[in-house]
């Protein structure tokens, strides 16, 4: 294989954006497992009175993703995550204004391999949500599995995202006043597996929990397509049937998260490796679907707006494919 390295010459931003996606991506694949391993070693060495007092703070603080997380803004405002952004670069796009005085639930599509716009559109302080969305909050929502790893939680929480879990959507949509959106990855790490560039294969039609927790708290519902999302890498072929597929269905049943593997470029060199290409990420926000509150919703109900949801998905896609380089003939697929 020809390795292409890239020249030397390269000015200064850029390094440092390659630098601030490398850590993101080393963050999300290792910083769990080194957290575990540093609490492990107060434990073994017996640094008492620092595990000991931490432990007891987790014991307390264990339902806090589910209690609306605590973000900080100053993590969130750290350079490196305006670098992080103009790496691909990301962008947001509002096509229909909100009411702040409304909750609201957005859809967000594909999960691609790292949600990278998901991250970058609402975990930071540097895309424009606030300047698009003013008056709201938004909360990513995301497995509570993340927030079982003691030390590395605190970092993750710091950025905004909260547990996806039933009752952390309905603290947030309950929430009296307006102003809150809950971001829910619908795919989740099920569809990171389909994540291929120039494929747009969602698992939708067997989620409807969050049709239920809309109607039940009266969030109207915001499809969103995040364009781009499925072109930051690439994966080993697993096809449906395949071997691979079968043993990373089996991993993602077992552990709650799915395991693509996947490669794109490095960091001097574009030929191979774990970093993300270079690619434009448009998320479009499409328009609200109304949701009447209903305590109680009915089977028939919550299947007649999940079809609804459905259709707006399709017409948002249709609408803006064309803009963001995808032909005519490529539709949505969903599983």
């Amino acid at each position: 294989m020809k390795v292409e390295f890239a020249p030397l010459n390269i000015p200064l931003a850029r390094r440092l954006q390659t630098a601030a996606v490398l850590q993101w991506v080393l963050s999300f694949l290792l910083l769990a497992e080194v957290c575990i391993g540093i609490l492990m070693l107060l434990i073994v060495y017996n640094y008492w009175f620092l595990y000991i007092p931490y432990l007891t703070w987790l014991y307390f603080d264990w339902h806090t993703p589910e209690q609306g997380g605590r973000r900080s803004n100053w993590v969130r405002s750290w350079t490196v995550w305006r670098y992080f952004k103009d790496y691909f670069p990301i962008h947001l796009i509002k096509t229909w204004d909100l009411d702040p005085s409304h909750n609201y639930i957005f859809g967000f599509h594909p999960h691609g391999v790292l949600v990278a716009g998901a991250f970058g559109n609402f975990c930071t302080n540097y895309s424009d949500f606030k300047k698009l969305f003013p008056g709201f909050t938004a909360y990513l929502h995301i497995l509570p599995i993340w927030f079982r790893c003691p030390l590395f939680r605190e970092y993750l929480m710091s950025s905004g995202p909260v547990s996806v879990s039933k009752k952390s959507l309905s603290h947030v949509l309950s929430k009296e006043g307006g102003g809150n959106i809950s971001v829910i990855v619908l795919g989740g790490a099920e569809e990171s597996l389909d994540a291929h560039p120039g494929k747009f294969t969602l698992f939708i039609r067997q989620r409807k929990g969050f049709v239920k927790i809309a109607l039940t708290h009266g969030a109207d519902l915001v499809p969103v397509f995040s364009f781009g999302e499925n072109e930051l890498f690439k994966q080993v072929s697993n096809p449906e049937g395949s071997w691979l597929r079968a043993v990373q269905d089996k991993l993602q049943k077992v552990m709650g998260f799915a395991l693509p593997l996947f490669h794109a470029r490095g960091i001097f060199q574009y030929s191979f490796g774990l970093m993300p290409y270079r690619k434009p990420i448009h998320t479009v926000v499409g328009h609200p679907i109304p949701v009447h509150q209903t305590l109680h919703p009915t089977s028939e109900q919550i299947e007649q707006l999940h079809e609804t949801y459905m259709e707006e998905l399709r017409k948002l896609f249709e609408a803006h494919k064309g803009k963001y380089g995808i032909p005519e003939h490529e539709t949505l697929m969903f599983k």
